[in-house]
């Protein structure tokens, strides 16, 4: 039997993509332990193995799913694999189904505008099957985001459109972020927004990808209030506060920021991303805007030589 950051390990599955297919498509049932901790055994890491490889071939989630429980269904000890983390020794070759077979993922924008939950819940399962959390992020998430905003902007979207699609991806991100192992011996770094600043997604994000670099995180969340990061750097014994600047009348707060940290402990060093980092104060690092290139970067700078 597996925990599910060993069956995560086993068939590079993330560990919030097993919950997500096991909680909206059944793929597999897990035992649980008295305590609740989810235990695979060797027929489920198979499962998961055939769902992923299904999705790697262009399968959406729910397509895959149901071949999967076709496959077992028609013959459940013929299906050997390779290695867990290979792809399908003998699995026979089926095409995907065609567009028109079943209904397909909406796009972030169609499904905000529908007010379509379902669609945002497995766009985002689709999403976050086919890459790394950091090549979906760069490539895909961070991207559609911005075209959400700007279709908001336009009023092709509602506020309660671009509010649902925002928490759909904040709690992805969320479960993301707990995913993540903790790196408890990891240079500290303290992450979150300044006071007034809400736009969270960006930062969360990196928080997510930095955990995955190695760095032992905390994340504050949105709207800190000055006081509160001189705070936490100091409870933390932390080497680096990022920030970010999604809006440029976040600025101030984040003047006030950089000017608290500076005069507690000019040692701790300060970084900001964002869409108006160009904006931060002199002194301040820039990340730019490619996420898991600012995680890895903090990374490398703050681990000792």
């Amino acid at each position: 039997m597996y925990t599910i950051r060993r069956a995560a390990d086993l068939t590079g599955i993330p560990v919030a993509t097993l919950r997500a297919w096991e909680r909206r498509y059944g793929v597999v049932t897990p035992q649980r332990t008295e305590s609740g901790y989810r235990l695979y055994d060797e027929p489920a890491l198979r499962a998961l193995a055939m769902m992923r490889d299904l999705v790697a071939e262009g399968w959406s989630p729910r397509q895959a799913a149901a071949e999967v429980e076709r496959r077992l269904a028609t013959d459940p000890a013929t299906e050997p694999l390779t290695t867990l983390t290979g792809p399908a020794a003998t699995a026979p070759t089926v095409t995907p189904p065609r567009d028109g077979d079943t209904p397909s993922s909406p796009d972030l924008v169609t499904a905000a505008a529908a007010l379509d939950a379902a669609g945002l819940a497995e766009l985002l399962d689709e999403r976050f099957s086919r890459g790394t959390f950091e090549t979906v992020v760069d490539g895909w998430l961070m991207p559609a985001l911005r075209e959400l905003g700007t279709a908001w902007a336009a009023g092709r979207v509602s506020v309660a459109g671009e509010h649902l699609a925002s928490h759909a991806v904040q709690r992805r991100l969320s479960a993301a972020f707990e995913a993540a192992a903790h790196n408890p011996f990891g240079p500290d770094v303290v992450v979150g927004l300044p006071p007034g600043a809400r736009h969270e997604l960006g930062v969360l994000a990196f928080a997510t990808a930095a955990r995955r670099a190695g760095l032992a995180v905390t994340y504050l969340g949105a709207d800190l209030p000055v006081a509160d990061w001189s705070t936490a750097l100091a409870a933390h014994r932390a080497r680096c506060a990022v920030l970010s600047l999604p809006r440029a009348e976040d600025l101030p707060g984040l003047e006030a920021v950089v000017a608290a940290v500076r005069a507690t402990d000019p040692a701790v060093r300060v970084a900001v991303g964002g869409r108006f980092q160009h904006l931060a104060p002199s002194g301040v690092e820039r990340l730019g805007h490619d996420i898991a290139a600012a995680a890895t970067r903090v990374a490398t700078e703050l681990r000792p030589s």
